[in-house]
């Protein structure tokens, strides 16, 4: 586990804020938590610098580029040696279609989230995953009807 140095409420507000909306203006930033645009600056290099901020990215809609169903899939394996579960990790990481997979505890062992253009498409990716896959036990499929709330927002304030 990475030990993630100790963030103060400066810290913390900077990041709901960039969480939000991560183009706000440095100046904007330091407004709103009462710092000089140049020590949110510093305090955004910093966290950026230490791994507690990850990425800058844009967030694109599924339907808007033709993605328009998510797929929830649970997929239990046959052997859960160190090496096997690597391998299942690494080629669920390298499939673009997989927008996030968790190895978890329970029944399953890996939750993936996956979006796709068709239920064809689907079904090629399960043939290619899970059927051609000789770990793969079962997996079990559940389909979004609606996209209630989606985000990576994390809770900042203790």
């Amino acid at each position: 586990m990475i030990a993630f140095p100790r963030l103060d409420e400066f810290d913390r507000a900077i990041l709901e804020i960039l969480q939000r909306d991560n183009t706000t203006s440095q100046r904007t930033i330091g407004e709103a938590v009462n710092l000089s645009a140049p020590a949110v600056q510093r305090r955004i290099k910093r966290m950026t610098e230490d791994g507690v901020i990850r990425a800058n990215v844009a967030v694109v809609d599924p339907s808007a580029v033709g993605r328009s169903i998510t797929i929830f899939v649970e997929v239990e394996v046959i052997s859960e040696t160190a090496a096997q579960i690597e391998e299942a990790k690494r080629q669920f990481a390298s499939t673009p279609e997989i927008q996030q997979c968790y190895y978890v505890t329970g029944e399953a062992d890996f939750v993936l989230v996956i979006v796709v253009a068709s239920m064809n498409d689907y079904e090629a990716l399960t043939r290619r995953l899970f059927f051609g896959n000789n770990n793969v036990k079962k997996f079990r499929t559940f389909v979004a009807m609606d996209r209630v709330k989606v985000g990576m927002e994390v809770p900042t304030r203790m």
